[in-house]
């Protein structure tokens, strides 16, 4: 029960990633910026699903933050491959890499907020 939520998730990415044009914004650089922090956004959430998966009712911990953070860039990398069969679309290390930066940022921002509420 607690996959699903990240099930759910990745299933929105899948269709999103299916899409052979995503709607633009107004402007390269904009369009560039939103695109890429949504990329980001996108994979920290899904980081953070895999953790809520992967703790159960204890608590979170290191180990379980690489677990969440290393399957979150594997699903960016079979993202970026099923990009490659989808006309108009195109794979990208650069997204992979993005992504990753969001995974990472998610689970190093739950690791202080947990540090936090653990000294109160």
């Amino acid at each position: 029960m607690r996959w699903l939520p990240a099930l759910g998730w990745m299933g929105l990415i899948f269709f999103l990633s299916n899409q052979s044009d995503l709607p633009h914004a107004p402007g390269a650089w904009l369009d560039t910026v939103v695109k890429k922090g949504g990329h980001a956004l996108v994979f920290g959430i899904l980081a953070r699903l895999y953790l809520y998966a992967l703790q159960g009712s204890g608590a979170a911990c290191d180990r379980l933050r690489g677990w969440s953070f290393a399957l979150a860039v594997v699903y960016a990398m079979s993202d970026e491959a099923h990009q490659a069969y989808v006309p108009g679309r195109n794979p990208a290390v650069w997204d992979v890499l993005i992504d990753a930066v969001g995974a990472a940022t998610a689970m190093g921002v739950h690791r202080l907020l947990a540090q936090a509420s653990s000294r109160r």
